[in-house]
């Protein structure tokens, strides 16, 4: 009895998420990717915010709030980075995709359904996919076994019937909503009211018919990205216009989400990271978020355009009300929740991210990582290790709010360095304090030149998948 009250009460005393972690039956895992959200556009990361998002705010309460978590400037990018673990340039997916594309994610990539059907799990992507919109890219070719949702953007479908009389004929495809590699009806404006509320049900729906195997449910939402589409229960409701009523939605959509484990007695088995895919578009102002004391948004590599809000859930294991500011970001996703499904990732191929839990279980505050590199489409514009950031290129504000004036013709460009701890709005070069720091991280930049590339393609980057003669998806009839 004394040897098991010694071992009992050693146990104990471990840190959340260790022992637990390792004893459990493999975690439940739900990635909630939110599309153009600004990081000042939610109460965890701005308490003054005019949206209201008491869902949010309970998550960050009962989980870890991750300050310094990077996704790529735009949509396209954001995704694949998610699903394979590299910078977007590595799988040549490094800008947006319109419809009837002729690349999309290689098939020969390792991705992160894939990586966790080989461990056992159910896989459901519900939302926008933006990685392919041909039926050999779509979700169902890529590791998931169920697919519900939008193959791009919800601006980019044409409507479902040619327009009449005098109005100029629209000949962009319609806005498909398929289930699994089949056009369920395609979306007119009004139709795209509904569509929070749907992907919602069909998330509830797919949590309670896995809740005795282990799952992962991938949810990128429409939301926010324009035109904005809240419910009827939303619409009008917030202090904040159209933008407000949505952003609350997908609160209370996040909220159903964890309402739902915690009734399937699923939560301290499950994993839930909530974050964004880029900045918020600032250019279409009240129609767009806010990045809080970020500088700039959506499309370019300031902060305000890549930094996002991201909560990680998992109560029993995440230690609550936790922060944390160390360097991460959605290319670490797949190795993350790879180890924690019992898996190991492939090393036939190279990937970028890194193990988060240690970050996770507050085991360590170091990032995982050397440094986090900063891409524009090919381009890499900076670079960051710890608090410093080097910026090699003109960092264009792009769909922020505005462009910096453009240095004179032949004028090469002054590396800029920028302490993100002591100024996160990047507002004062202190390049010329600190020419070792700069020396340094030109040596990073040096290093991933002779792997992807500073402008040019390296050697590491890899093709994207193919498509011969994309042609629209349309109903069957």
């Amino acid at each position: 009895m004394k040897y098991l009250l010694t071992f009992y009460l050693s146990f104990a005393a471990l840190p959340l998420g260790v022992g637990a972690a390792e004893t459990a039956p493999k975690p439940n895992l739900v990635l909630i990717l939110m599309d153009d959200m600004g990081y000042g556009d939610i109460g965890p990361f701005n308490p003054k915010t005019a949206n209201r998002t008491p869902k949010l705010d309970r998550m960050a309460k009962e989980g870890m709030k991750l300050t310094s978590f990077y996704a790529a400037p735009v949509c396209t990018p954001s995704r694949a980075q998610v699903l394979t673990g590299c910078y977007a340039k590595r799988v040549s997916l490094p800008s947006v995709l319109f419809p009837l594309a002729e690349v999309g994610l290689n098939a020969d990539e390792n991705t992160l359904a894939g990586l966790l059907k080989r461990q056992g799990y159910a896989t459901m992507c519900i939302g926008k996919w933006h990685v392919g919109d041909q039926p050999e890219v779509l979700p169902t070719r890529r590791g998931f076994d169920r697919y519900f949702g939008i193959p791009y953007s919800n601006d980019m479908g044409g409507k479902p019937r040619e327009p009449n009389g005098k109005s100029k004929p629209d000949r962009r495809p319609p806005l498909p909503l398929l289930r699994d590699d089949n056009v369920l009806e395609t979306l007119a404006p009004a139709d795209q009211d509904r569509i929070t509320e749907r992907y919602t049900d069909e998330a509830v729906k797919f949590l309670r018919e896995h809740k005795d195997a282990p799952f992962f449910l991938y949810l990128p939402h429409t939301a926010v990205h324009v035109p904005l589409h809240p419910g009827a229960k939303f619409r009008g409701h917030s202090a904040n216009g159209t933008y407000g009523d949505w952003v609350e939605e997908a609160d209370g959509s996040t909220g159903r989400i964890l309402d739902t484990l915690r009734a399937l007695k699923l939560e301290r088995n499950t994993l839930v990271i909530f974050t964004s895919d880029n900045g918020p578009w600032l250019t279409q102002g009240k129609n767009g978020g806010i990045a809080g004391p970020l500088r700039g948004g959506k499309g370019g590599t300031f902060e305000g355009g890549v930094r996002e809000p991201t909560i990680a859930w998992w109560p029993g294991h995440i230690a609550p009300g936790s922060v944390c500011d160390a360097v991460a970001g959605n290319i670490d996703i797949l190795p993350t929740f790879v180890k924690l499904a019992g898996g190991t990732v492939p090393t036939d191929r190279k990937i970028d991210g890194a193990d988060l839990t240690p970050l996770l279980f507050g085991k360590t505050k170091e990032s995982p990582r050397e440094a986090h590199y900063y891409f524009s489409g090919n381009r890499l514009e900076a670079v960051r290790k710890g608090p410093w950031k080097l910026a090699i290129a003109p960092q264009n504000e792009n769909l922020g709010k505005a462009k910096p004036a453009k240095p004179p013709a032949k004028t090469p460009f002054v590396p800029t360095l920028y302490n993100l701890d002591a100024d996160i709005g990047e507002t004062t070069d202190v390049a010329a304090r600190h020419p070792e720091v700069v020396k340094s991280l030109q040596k990073l930049v040096a290093k991933m030149d002779a792997d992807l590339g500073t402008v040019k393609q390296g050697t590491g980057v890899r093709p994207p998948g193919r498509v011969h003669k994309p042609q629209p998806l349309l109903l069957k009839k």
